[in-house]
Order: C-alpha cells, then sequence, then structure tokens
C-alpha cells in the first residue's frame, strides 16, 4: 500500500513539475534573471517534497501552482510593461569603454576585477587593448565590442558578395525517407532516387544522413561499416 502512495505522489509531482515548466516557458539557465532562477530552486524543492509526502499531496501541490503562477505573471509584466523590466531584471553596465575602466560600474554588478579578466579570456581576449567597449548584461553574460583593428574580417571588407546560405533540410534520417521534408524543399522521391544513384546508393536505407540544400545538392553520411573483431 505505501508503494503504491509513493508511486501516486512520485508521479503526480512529475505531472505538475512538468505542467509548471510549460507555463513558465523554456529558457537556458545562462538566460534567467535572478528570479527566475530562484523560482525555479523553489519549484523543484516543492516538487522534491510533493513526491515524497505521503501524507497530504495537497500543500506542496498548491505551493508549486502559486510559484509557477506568479513566475508566469512576473514574466507577462516584464514583456508588457517596459519600465518594469528595469525594475524585475536590472539593467546592464558598462564596465570598459575606450581604453578606461569603470569601477564604479564594477562594484554595481557585484563583479570585481578578476572575474571581469577571466570572462574577457573566455571570449578570446587576453590583452585589454583588443577592447572598445564591454558590457555585463542583466542575465551575467559580457558583451564585447572589439576595437575596429581587431574584429573579423567579413566579406564586406573584401568587397564580396557571398551567396546567402539556408537551413538544410534533412530527407533522409537512419535510412528512412522523410516525404514531409522532400516536399518542402520542392523535390519528389523520383529526383531522390536519381541524386542517390548519381553517388552510387541504390537504396536509402544504405543512408545515415541526407541532407538536401537549397540548391538542390544533396549531402549523404552512408551507415557505418561494422567494426570488425580483434
Amino acid at each position: 500500500m505505501e508503494f503504491a502512495k509513493i508511486l501516486l505522489s512520485s508521479l503526480v509531482s512529475y505531472l505538475a513539475l512538468f505542467l509548471c515548466a510549460k507555463l513558465v516557458g523554456r529558457k537556458q539557465i545562462a538566460q534567467l534573471n535572478f528570479l527566475d532562477y530562484i523560482a525555479g530552486i523553489t519549484i523543484g524543492s516543492i516538487a522534491a517534497e510533493l513526491a515524497t509526502d505521503l501524507e497530504n499531496m495537497w500543500k506542496p501541490l498548491i505551493a508549486l501552482a502559486v510559484y509557477a503562477l506568479l513566475t508566469w505573471i512576473m514574466s507577462l509584466i516584464g514583456i508588457h510593461f517596459g519600465r518594469s523590466r528595469k525594475f524585475l531584471d536590472g539593467t546592464p553596465s558598462i564596465i570598459m569603454e575606450n581604453g578606461r575602466l569603470f569601477r564604479a560600474n564594477m562594484r554595481k554588478a557585484k563583479l570585481d576585477l578578476s572575474e571581469f579578466m577571466a570572462m574577457c579570456r573566455e571570449q578570446g581576449y587576453f590583452n585589454l587593448a583588443d577592447i572598445h567597449t564591454a558590457i555585463f548584461e542583466y542575465n551575467g553574460k559580457l558583451t564585447i565590442l572589439p576595437v575596429a583593428q581587431k574584429r573579423p574580417v567579413t566579406p564586406e571588407d573584401m568587397k564580396l558578395l557571398p551567396t546567402q546560405e539556408t537551413l538544410l533540410a534533412e530527407v533522409i534520417m537512419d535510412g528512412r525517407v522523410l516525404d514531409e521534408n522532400l516536399h518542402r524543399m520542392g523535390v519528389d522521391a523520383a529526383w531522390l532516387t536519381r541524386k542517390l544513384r548519381a553517388q552510387g546508393v541504390d537504396n536509402p536505407k544504405e543512408v545515415f544522413l541526407g541532407l538536401c540544400d537549397a540548391q538542390k545538392e544533396l549531402t549523404l553520411y552512408k551507415m557505418s561499416e561494422p567494426q570488425k573483431p580483434s
């Protein structure tokens, strides 16, 4: 009987946590603001308590719903009321500009010099002279604008006009032809058969992955040969 209670409470906890995640929305850890981060930890703790509470599941379940709802409401407020975003998320701080470091902004951002240097090195800037502007964003990331002489060369700098790249469509995955993607790329099964034969493939089942680009060129990755026993 007790095993059934544990199973039921765990299932209810998992379902509640899934619904909360769908309600709050998907964000990467680096995209969470401080409030979202704290709410996420709290929701996880309540869900864990819900999974082990065999006597009364309603209290943690209600608390879970309240936290998820409040997090969702605060997110809507930040989206629809621009002025509130400054209060809820904070504002970016300029840490460095034109060769000057701003100690006051670093203190405001709770960022010390060693952390700033480490964040610069993580982005490949080992010499601060290569940096024109460094901004500490509200999500804890450092955005760097290099000096003009150190930024990567672009095709525009070289007077080139490259063709715009587009996303590739998977038309074969693990030996299975994806008819929907074929139709989306404006080709059909007959086209695929011709392309396969041109590359010496008689059956799509021989292909692990097949990619089609905007120019209707087919790139194939064949099934790996089984390893020979040693």
